[in-house]
């Protein structure tokens, strides 16, 4: 399926906050997320993140609708070498491939973007396997697994940590 990733724009808050409007979605972010995921959030995330340079934060356009976000977040101080990676896309487009090829995108971008990054990592919690398959098909490795690390929807959980590196 074709997808364009570009700049969040005002003109997203509605689409954004229609697809992102999802308790799947949301169990499988931080807590940050908010559920409902309301038009004031879209608005209020577009606002903050659009003017970001470089960006950091994309759009994920299907038939020009915002139909999810993908974001990298490049780290300060001592670990300035070491990026993180989060997403989310709209149910309707699981399993149709589309993640995949966003991410191997965003790596791309990453190291050619931010030059001190050397390592992109992502953490997933334990019971995201459609995430932890995506993450794989781009060649993250698993590094680890915290035990009982997180709290989310109170049930104490794992989280797994990926990552890539640059070659």
């Amino acid at each position: 399926m074709k997808f364009e990733l570009r700049s969040l724009r005002q003109s997203d808050a509605g689409s954004l906050a229609k697809h992102a409007n999802n308790q799947k979605i949301a169990n499988n972010l931080t807590d940050v997320f908010p559920y409902p995921y309301l038009l004031q959030n879209a608005v209020d995330f577009i606002a903050l993140k659009q003017t970001e340079e470089p960006l950091k934060v994309f759009a994920i356009v299907v038939n020009n609708e915002a139909v999810g976000v993908i974001s990298i977040h490049p780290q300060t101080g001592i670990y300035e070498i070491t990026a993180e990676l989060g997403y989310w896309l709209s149910e309707q487009y699981w399993g149709q491939g589309i993640m995949s090829e966003v991410v191997s995108k965003i790596i791309s971008y990453t190291f050619d973007t931010f030059e001190k990054v050397i390592k992109i990592y992502a953490k997933v919690y334990d019971f995201n396997i459609a995430s932890t398959k995506v993450l794989e098909k781009n060649n993250f490795i698993k590094e680890a697994v915290l035990k009982k690390a997180a709290v989310k929807n109170g049930k104490i959980i794992d989280l797994i940590y990926y990552a890539i590196f640059k070659e």
